[in-house]
């Protein structure tokens, strides 16, 4: 997902296997890449070699974006700031440096801090999900003992992410994660997460129910964008019947947007949608 705030600044959230690469045409400007976490599915191991080409049922990845990642490679072409938390910094710091990039764009945001860019403030919160890098991300002997023995580098904890933008609307990234006590004493209580965006795919993340459970219990925000479904979820723009996507809206008392290709929305303050839902 891109979003924009109405000062112009661009932040593109877990590029994972479906941006094509640095010159995939959507993506223009990026001034910030958010990486909840290290598996290739959310930092890019692979990804498509063209946008449009595909669908949801049949997608290939046939591009292979390691050791760097698609999210090394997007921000090194962009000349884009990296923002993680965790341990996951120098990770990032070292394969900018390696490129020939600048390894001060790979910055670090730890739980309770933030750093603004332009006029959107980013902070990390707390997710509960694995988080080891891979070692075809490392490369070299240490890379190959690591998937010999059938592990995995430490990269700290995965994060979510609540983004605050210049209009005032604050938005909460979930990235994956089960249901954690902080969706309620951090993300509602403490930052007031009026938008949510959350990841639904089950067995990997928040299934449907304990999502639903999530955004009405426990953060009750204005507006719920559905995410990480983990399977096709729409035709021909409409919801398919008996997706996780149905079930997810079904149970939400909250108002849920389903977010399409190339479609763009809108919300003001509120997190109320003003166009494109």
């Amino acid at each position: 997902m891109l979003f924009e705030d109405p000062d112009g600044t661009r932040l593109l959230y877990d590029p994972g296997r479906t941006v094509a690469g640095a010159d995939d045409p959507r993506l223009g400007k990026i001034d910030v890449i958010l990486v909840s976490h290290m598996h290739g599915d959310h930092v890019g191991d692979k990804h498509i070699a063209k946008e449009g080409t595909e669908t949801c049922a049949d997608t290939s990845f046939p591009v292979n974006s390691l050791p760097n990642t698609n999210a090394v490679n997007i921000a090194l072409a962009k000349d884009a700031k990296i923002i993680t938390g965790s341990e996951m910094p120098k990770f990032f710091e070292n394969k900018l440096k390696a490129l020939g990039g600048d390894p001060k764009n790979s910055e670090l945001v730890r739980f309770g801090g933030s750093r603004m860019i332009g006029g959107v403030t980013i902070t990390t919160v707390p997710a509960v999900h694995s988080n080891g890098i891979s070692g075809h991300m490392i490369g070299g002997e240490l890379g190959e003992l690591l998937n010999a023995s059938g592990l995995t580098a430490y990269a700290g904890p995965p994060t979510g992410y609540v983004v605050t933008f210049s209009n005032g609307l604050v938005v909460y990234l979930s990235g994956d994660t089960g249901i954690t006590a902080e969706q309620e004493t951090v993300v509602k209580d403490h930052y007031k997460a009026n938008l949510v965006v959350i990841n639904i795919g089950d067995t990997f993340t928040t299934g449907p129910a304990e999502a639903a459970w999530v955004v009405n219990k426990l953060i009750k925000p204005a507006a719920v964008i559905v995410s990480h479904a983990n399977q096709p979820s729409t035709q021909g723009g409409v919801v398919i019947e008996g997706t996780r996507t149905a079930a997810f809206i079904e149970a939400s008392k909250i108002p849920v947007h389903v977010p399409l290709s190339g479609m763009t929305m809108t919300f003001n303050k509120q997190a109320k949608c003003l166009s494109g839902c």
